[in-house]
Parts: structure tokens; C-alpha cells; sequence
């Protein structure tokens, strides 16, 4: 089961939000609007989505990272290895 399995409504809610922001930035581009007003819509829709990438991530950590390394072995190892990846990029974004 997926680590955000308890947090998928909450998670679903949040991105169908970001879904709206991203039509709104569409409509506020197909009606000529001034740049600066669309770069702050795009900059909240960017802060949307990395909450929802930090959500993710916790969940990440705190359940497959965690019964990973209490399960031991080389799981764990792949595990921690696939959270600092995660992290990377999302500090690249």
C-alpha cells in the first residue's frame, strides 16, 4: 500500500486545486493579462505543487523508507537511496 494511502483525499483535494490554478493561469493568458500578475498565479500554483511533493515525501519517508529499514537488508539501503534521489530533484525544481 502506498505511504500516502491515509492522506489520498487530502492529496487528491490539493491537486485538483493546483488543476484549477492551472486553468486560471490558461484563461488569465488567453485574456492578455498583465505578465506580473500571471508570474504571482504561477509562482502560488509552483508553491502548490511542492507542498503537495513534500506531502508525498513525508509520507515517503515515514512509512516505505521506515518499514524498509526495519525490515533491514538491502531494501533499506535502496530505500534511502530513492528518498535522496526524490530530494535532489525536487531542490533542482
Amino acid at each position: 500500500m502506498a505511504g500516502y494511502h491515509d492522506d489520498k483525499d487530502q492529496l487528491l483535494r490539493r491537486l485538483r486545486r493546483v488543476e484549477g490554478q492551472i486553468r486560471g493561469l490558461q484563461r488569465m493568458v488567453d485574456t492578455d493579462t498583465y505578465c506580473i500578475d500571471i508570474l504571482t498565479q504561477v509562482s502560488a500554483a509552483t508553491k502548490a505543487l511542492q507542498s503537495v511533493a513534500l506531502n508525498l515525501l513525508d509520507a515517503h519517508l515515514s512509512h516505505c523508507v521506515q518499514d524498509a529499514i526495519a525490515n533491514g537488508g538491502g531494501e533499506a539501503d535502496e530505500k534511502v537511496a530513492e528518498a535522496s534521489q526524490a530530494i535532489a530533484r525536487l531542490m533542482r525544481a
